[in-house]
């Protein structure tokens, strides 16, 4: 790669560099200086110390994301886009001798259209908000995050957001049509075509799925949307062991196919953490080592639960299951999954928490966890560690609370992904890379592969303005 790319990065703007910026965005869509930057816009979830950016540019418009990037590429100033800054890896830090591009002022669902299921909305959109639109036409959409009413749709789409609809309707990436891009010298790519069929030389919508704002600063999306369930039934299962637990999920997929919504594991310490957080009534009367929550989707309430009711009666007779309730109201069903939300109380309850995403072969879960916590159980012992996650997906959440393992977040992660790269899994299973998981994206990826990430951004972006030293680092 050009090592002169980020020469003049550090250097300080010229006069004309914030002339040009004031004039491009107006005064509402442009700060400049620690003081006025309000402190939400230093750092994100991630716990990353906070870095003040040299601006805070905040545009309206394509044509606005348009011109500041022309400005920022004209005097080589780096570029961090954020969008709802609830990201667990850092990808939308600031650094010090750039701007940071907030999307928080394009807010605009644009289109909803009833009878194909589409929606086109700016990236600034919330997930919450473009759900509640959805369900408002008749459709749902088939992403869902605790964060859904912080994060921003450019944002979920940036990190290939994941979450608990995953095992019925794919990543965000099985969600997006289109796309609109400003690259880092302020092209625009329209790549809006409502087609799911257009094999027209190289999806290159696809680049930017999941790059984290390496490549360029999304701008408009466009959804696809999946037809809303007649009824759902939710239950909760206590399971004796793992592979009990994989067979529950394949006796359910064998009997409803595609319409099993959700499949969330979690391991007793999760469950019993969860209950004593928010003060909930358990499910169960006596503790299991894992508890399963599972959303089926039908046409019929009344039939459906009847039909859960007896593939789980199965799953008792067969020893897969220990105890079961299916919820009987649109209540209850909140009630259980209530349970599985502890991850919202997690920075108030831990010291910080360590977060871990990772994904493995569905089979090694069960393995992997244990090796986990032995591994823990010896070096810390008393740690306060705590797993779950979307199992039927293959990804596994652990969390650790920071202060019962002394503070050695570092060598917590270098146990954990070790392990992963034992399992030969993915450091990232939905969290993205950032900056926190930069030094072990080799465990997941090839020295080629890596090589061929490394020549797409310096296609797309030559100087390395676009949040740079995320995913990989700025040489």
């Amino acid at each position: 790669m050009n090592t002169s790319r980020t020469d003049n990065a550090a250097a300080a703007p010229a006069a004309a560099f914030w002339t040009d910026l004031q004039q491009a965005l107006g005064p509402q869509g442009f700060t400049r200086g620690a003081d006025a930057i309000p402190e939400k816009y230093w750092t994100d979830w991630s716990g990353t110390p906070p870095v003040p950016p040299l601006a805070l540019l905040r545009p309206r418009s394509t044509d606005e994301v348009s011109a500041l990037l022309r400005i920022c590429h004209a005097h080589r100033v780096p570029v961090v886009p954020q969008g709802g800054l609830t990201g667990l890896a850092g990808a939308a830090v600031p650094v010090a001798q750039g701007v940071a591009v907030a999307m928080d002022r394009m807010q605009q669902i644009e289109d909803v259209n009833a009878r194909t299921g589409l929606m086109t909305v700016q990236a600034g959109v919330s997930l919450q908000t473009v759900q509640e639109a959805a369900v408002a036409a008749g459709w749902v959409f088939g992403v869902d995050l605790g964060a859904r009413g912080s994060c921003q749709i450019g944002g979920n789409v940036s990190t290939n957001a994941g979450g608990n609809g995953v095992l019925q309707n794919g990543m965000m990436r099985e969600q997006v049509l289109g796309l609109e891009v400003v690259l880092a010298d302020g092209t625009v790519l329209p790549m809006l075509r409502p087609m799911l069929k257009n094999n027209t030389g190289y999806d290159l919508k696809q680049f930017f799925i999941g790059a984290e704002g390496t490549l360029g600063i999304i701008t408009r999306v466009l959804l696809r949307l999946r037809p809303a369930p007649q009824a759902k039934a939710t239950c909760m299962v206590a399971l004796p062991g793992f592979d009990e637990a994989l067979a529950v999920l394949a006796r359910m997929q064998a009997r409803f196919g595609n319409s099993v919504a959700a499949f969330e594991l979690m391991w007793s310490d999760f469950v019993q953490t969860s209950i004593q957080w928010q003060k909930l009534q358990p499910a169960f009367a006596e503790h299991h080592p894992l508890q399963a929550l599972i959303d089926v989707d039908g046409k019929d309430e009344a039939a459906l639960r009847a039909a859960v009711e007896e593939a789980l009666g199965e799953a008792m007779e067969a020893g897969e299951v220990v105890d079961a309730v299916i919820a009987q109201s649109s209540e209850q069903a909140k009630s259980l999954w209530k349970l599985r939300e502890a991850p919202a109380e997690m920075t108030a309850h831990m010291h910080p928490p360590v977060n871990f995403d990772v994904s493995l072969p569905q089979v090694d879960i069960g393995r992997f966890a244990a090796a986990c916590r032995a591994a823990f159980d010896t070096r810390w012992p008393g740690h306060h560690s705590l797993f779950f996650g979307h199992v039927g997906d293959g990804n596994l959440h652990v969390t650790t609370d920071s202060k019962t393992i002394n503070g050695e977040d570092e060598a917590l992660e270098a146990v954990l992904y070790g392990l992963v790269q034992q399992f030969q899994g993915s450091v990232s299973a939905e969290h993205g890379i950032g900056l926190h998981k930069m030094p072990y994206l080799a465990f997941s990826r090839t020295p080629q592969e890596l090589a061929a990430m490394r020549a797409i951004k310096l296609a797309l972006d030559p100087l390395g303005l676009m949040n740079p030293g995320k995913v990989f680092a700025a040489d």
